[in-house]
C-alpha cells in the first residue's frame, strides 16, 4: 500500500515569534523515518506552493481486530499499516511530519512536528484503502494563526480517503 500525503497552506519561509512559539528561519517540513528523527523523506521549504510525499507501506488485514493499542488494535477495522515512516509507538501508529530549519551546511534542526495518527481513520476508509493500495491524506500545513502545524492533527483537519493521489 502506499500512504500519498497532500499538504496545503503552507505556513511560510519564516514565521516570527509569538504564544509559545519561538520563531523561525528558513522552515522546512518532510516526512520523519521510523525511530530516526534526523532522517527525512521529501524536504519542502515553509513557502513552497504546496507540498506531498509518498511512503511505501505494508497494509495487513488481522482476522480480527482487538482492544486498544496500535492500528488494527484500535477500532479502525483490524488493518495494520507498517513500513520504514510509520511510526510505533504506545498509543498507535502514526506518521510524523517534522518542522525545522534548514542552516547554510543543509543541517535540518527539528524545532516541532505533526503526527498523523492512523487510529483517527474511519474503520471503513482504512479498510476500502487495505484493498485499493492507496491511503490519501490532505490536510493544510499551518494552523490558524498560520504558523507550522504541529501536534496530533485530526478530522476534519486531515481529511482521508482510500483514494489514489490527485
Amino acid at each position: 500500500m502506499q500512504i500519498h500525503i497532500e499538504g496545503s497552506r503552507l505556513p511560510g519561509r519564516a514565521c516570527g515569534p509569538g504564544g509559545d512559539f519561538a520563531g523561525y528561519e528558513n522552515i522546512h517540513v518532510g516526512v520523519q523515518r521510523k525511530d530516526r528523527p534526523g532522517e527525512l523523506l521529501g524536504l519542502f521549504p515553509g513557502d513552497a506552493a504546496s507540498a506531498s510525499w509518498t511512503l511505501d507501506c505494508t497494509a495487513t488485514v488481522a482476522a480480527a481486530a482487538s482492544a486498544v493499542g496500535a492500528i488494527g488494535a484500535d477500532g479502525a477495522g483490524g488493518v495494520e499499516i507498517s513500513g520504514p515512516y510509520v511510526q510505533d509507538r504506545l498509543g498507535g501508529r502514526f506518521v510524523y511530519l517534522s518542522w525545522g530549519t534548514v542552516d547554510e551546511n543543509g543541517l535540518f534542526s527539528m524545532f516541532r512536528r505533526a503526527k498523523l495518527m492512523f487510529a483517527d481513520i474511519e474503520a471503513d476508509v482504512l479498510e476500502a484503502a487495505a484493498r485499493s493500495g492507496h491511503l490519501t491524506a490532505r490536510l493544510p500545513l499551518s494552523d490558524a494563526t498560520g504558523r507550522p502545524l504541529c501536534a496530533r492533527v485530526r478530522p476534519p483537519v486531515v481529511e482521508w480517503s482510500a483514494a489514489a493521489p490527485s
